[in-house]
């Protein structure tokens, strides 16, 4: 799974598939929005927002991430629900 973190200085969040080209400028206020919860520590000094998008079902992740172990402390949809959507989208039933 690609991981970005909204604190970064390069891209904020992961390409989207099928997407428009202005995905980010017409999302420009979003983006900003979540820097500022970020930034404002709601989610306890030393840890911070990331969203990502999970390869496999391609669905958004949201997680709260310690920035110092990089553990993750909290993450929406869980990781076992990703797992489930994986497995009931293959095309013959199995897991790929």
């Amino acid at each position: 799974m690609d991981v970005a973190s909204v604190t970064q200085t390069g891209p904020v969040l992961p390409a989207v598939p099928d997407s428009s080209p202005n995905w980010l400028a017409e999302n420009r206020e979003l983006i900003q929005s979540v820097k500022s919860i970020d930034a404002s520590g709601l989610f306890g000094e030393g840890s911070e927002l990331s969203f990502t998008m999970d390869q496999e079902t391609k669905q958004p992740v949201v997680r709260v991430i310690d920035r110092e172990t990089h553990e993750v402390l909290w993450q929406a949809p869980p990781e076992y629900l990703l797992r489930v959507a994986e497995f009931l989208s293959a095309p013959d039933g199995s897991h790929a």
